[in-house]
């Protein structure tokens, strides 16, 4: 059957009145900075005689503070409270900050609005936590990347659009000081209004004891994270996009005016561009995961992420313009289709990005520390977005140019990401199957919903080519613990492969006894860890595409640990280059054509008193049937 569209949940009450009360609170925060940033820029001698430069500083800084200060906070009350009650409060918040705006827009109180500013900030801090700790609660795993596909198009559209509405009401004469104190109260009781919509969410960890100490706080959630160490370098590689976002970003003021001689108009547009291109890769990373938490996808966008930040660069030098334009005359100057593309594309592969690192963590840590785990990461976030606002003052006072900013900014995601995928070669053994498959076949998995989410398990499948093992890795929505024979793990160059995806040697006890139990108790291990471990029965590569007699290994793991079974079946691989075929080398590589299809088929558990050798085999050739 079609898997429904991400789209669907926007007709769901469990989702859509969550996706709304969210894409409300980005859209008003950006109305109202963009609407004070505004006045202060054209009309700041009205207002004060404090240097423009300070505040446009500092507004955006005290919006951000309320992250590091607060978020440890933040996070331990969205694991303790009910979710949906605690949005409502956090909503009447914003509803209580934006009349004191109000106050501070007819009074003309510049400090009271940055206050709001800070406050602002503030519920934001409240917020996150609940915003990315919800979404697993409500939705299945398979809706995990399309859920956070939706709410990251959500964000950027609301910024995009919060941006844009801020600016144009508040020059509006002679109403815009008043349009925008009401229109941000409107918006945030439409807000609150949608919060009560959303269904109740029962907290995690209800005896929590709320730890108000923020800096011990902090430091605890920090060390929480770093046990788990695929998620806690996922938690570093979202900050790290945040970085290259908030000095792309912050450079494109200057860059419009300055490098490509536009008005106002031109920045905006660099903007809408850019935030198209996030909504776009968000919402694309649903189909090209395939439904599932694909974190292949990630390698992928920070290859596009330096690839076109450089080409930025090269694009910016070549862009000859020196007259004054707005949107119509920048889009007729030579190289400015070019430009506009890679802030596209920059834009999208960072949705492809962030994405999937949002689906691993919720995924994979601790659900009743989740809350507080993506508290951490908004910690984490923050700095990381000081840091960058420093190193982009320094690189310029250096006397780099803002395109030589774009460069430096592309090499070193370049060098973070290699390191990132260094010590965690899943992401990048991910990246290398999803392409791979999607390159070469057609894949299709069957019923792979079968593949449990948690708990351990064996998987065993027959064994048709040398890439059985990259197909199964592909499909599968956890990371697997692969059984392999010895000979095989010790090539040199691949042994370090195997070595990172903790692939386990075994040798038949005629050749290595030792190295054969060694195996028996590392699969024992990591079945009582909860993990997943995936054997080939057959004990090597059929030489006619039928299966081979299925090995006894099984019932000698089994008798260790008994654990549920899952049979499945490899189907469209036989005959191609990497198989034992007879056929022609060449011949092969060609007979299937292009995008062949490949299937692979899961059938159901077996528990482990059902198992034998035998039964395992007629079910995997049932499951395969007459497609090798």
């Amino acid at each position: 059957m079609r898997k429904p569209s991400q789209f669907s949940l926007l007709a769901q009450r469990r989702f859509a009145p969550f996706f709304w009360t969210q894409f409300l609170g980005a859209f008003n925060d950006n109305v109202f900075k963009t609407a004070l940033l505004t006045i202060l820029t054209f009309e700041a001698l009205n207002w004060t005689t404090i240097d423009r430069g300070l505040l446009n500083n500092l507004i955006p800084g005290l919006f951000i503070l309320p992250f590091v200060l607060f978020s440890a906070i933040a996070g331990q009350l969205a694991d303790k409270f009910e979710k949906s009650g605690l949005v409502r409060y956090i909503k009447l918040l914003e509803v209580a900050i934006m009349l004191a705006a109000a106050i501070g827009w007819m009074r003309h109180d510049l400090w009271l609005l940055i206050a709001a500013v800070a406050g602002m900030g503030l519920h934001s801090t409240l917020f996150g936590p609940v915003k990315y700790s919800y979404l697993p609660q409500k939705l299945a795993p398979g809706e995990l990347v399309g859920g956070n596909g939706l709410v990251e198009m959500g964000t950027f559209v609301g910024i995009l659009l919060g941006e844009v509405l801020g600016a144009v009401l508040v020059l509006h004469k002679p109403w815009g000081i008043e349009l925008v104190a009401g229109g941000t109260i409107v918006i945030a009781l439409l807000g609150w209004l949608s919060s009560r919509a959303i269904p109740l969410s029962p907290a995690p960890e209800p005896e929590l004891k709320i730890n108000w100490n923020i800096a011990t706080e902090t430091v605890r959630n920090i060390r929480f994270s770093r046990q788990n160490r695929p998620v806690f370098l996922s938690m570093l590689a979202n900050s790290w996009f945040w970085f290259y976002g908030a000095i792309l970003l912050a450079q494109f003021p200057l860059y419009a005016k300055d490098y490509l001689h536009g008005d106002h108009s031109i920045f905006v547009l660099l903007l809408t561009i850019f935030s198209l291109g996030i909504g776009a890769g968000s919402l694309l990373c649903e189909r090209l995961s395939g439904h599932k938490v694909e974190i292949g996808l990630v390698p992928f966008g920070a290859i596009g992420l330096s690839v076109f930040g450089f080409d930025l660069f090269l694009s910016s030098i070549a862009y000859t313009n020196t007259s004054l334009v707005d949107i119509g005359g920048f889009l007729q100057q030579q190289g400015s289709l070019r430009i506009l593309f890679d802030c596209l594309m920059i834009g999208m592969f960072g949705g492809l990005y962030i994405v999937p690192l949002f689906a691993l963590i919720q995924t994979r840590c601790d659900p009743a520390h989740m809350s507080r785990t993506i508290a951490g990461m908004n910690i984490l976030n923050a700095l990381f977005m000081v840091v960058a606002a420093l190193v982009a003052m320094v690189l310029l006072n250096l006397g780099l140019s803002i395109p030589q900013l774009f460069l430096v900014t592309a090499i070193l995601n370049a060098l973070v990401a290699a390191y990132i995928f260094t010590v965690v070669p899943e992401f990048l053994l991910r990246f290398l199957a999803w392409l791979m498959l999607h390159t070469t076949h057609r894949v299709r998995a069957i019923n792979a919903e079968r593949i449990p989410q948690d708990g351990a398990a064996i998987l065993v499948c027959n064994h048709v080519s040398y890439m059985d093992a990259i197909v199964i890795l592909a499909t599968s929505p956890r990371p697997l613990r692969f059984v392999m024979d010895h000979r095989i793990f010790k090539i040199p160059l691949l042994s370090a492969l195997f070595k990172a995806i903790r692939a386990i040697p075994i040798a038949p006890a005629s050749e290595d006894t030792e190295v054969m139990e060694a195996a028996y108790e590392t699969i024992a291990h990591a079945l009582q860890r909860g993990e997943l471990v995936c054997i080939f029965p057959e004990g090597k590569l059929t030489n006619n595409g039928e299966l081979n007699e299925f090995k006894g290994g099984i019932m000698k793991i089994l008798e260790r640990t008994p654990v549920p079974v899952i049979p499945m079946a490899l189907r469209g691989l036989w005959g191609s280059l990497l198989t034992r075929s007879a056929d022609n080398p060449f011949q092969r590589s060609f007979r299937s054509g292009p995008f062949s299809r490949l299937e692979l088929v899961v059938g159901l558990p077996m528990s482990a008193a059902e198992v034998t050798p035998e039964i395992l085999r007629a079910q995997v050739q049932n499951l395969r049937g007459e497609m090798k």
